[in-house]
């Protein structure tokens, strides 16, 4: 059976400042990337956990592919957990990768050589 490849966004989230100061050790334009299932930290290292634990719900939703008129689609912008604090997170889209059941599954028998793994590395 022939496996039909699907799309993953890659994503870029930055730190942007709301209306109020920013309270919580996020700095404004620091960023990090979500490359498949990869959380990738180019220029940060450290990143508080409490946003994290609000962002990582969204970025599986944020890397498929959406309705135009979706707000998964239109909504970039995800605010810090802390009510005092005025950071964001723009969350935007990058290039798609393609990736193949074969390539992301754990099934003993769905299985081939895991992205990752691959000469590329490009999945």
């Amino acid at each position: 059976m022939e496996e039909k490849p699907f799309e993953l966004f890659d994503l870029k989230v930055e730190v942007v400042a709301g209306e109020k100061p920013m309270v919580c050790n996020h700095p404004e334009g620091a960023y990090f990337l979500v490359e498949g299932e990869n959380l990738v930290f180019p220029d940060v290292n450290s990143f508080p956990m409490y946003p994290m634990a609000a962002l990582l719900p969204f970025l599986p939703a944020k890397q498929r592919v959406t309705d135009d008129n979706d707000w998964m689609s239109t909504d970039a912008d995800i605010a810090c957990p802390d009510p005092h604090c005025g950071g964001r997170f723009r969350i935007t889209r990058l290039k798609k990768r393609r990736f193949t059941h074969a390539e992301t599954s754990g099934l003993p028998d769905a299985r081939g050589t895991p992205y990752w793994q691959k000469a590329d590395g490009d999945g």
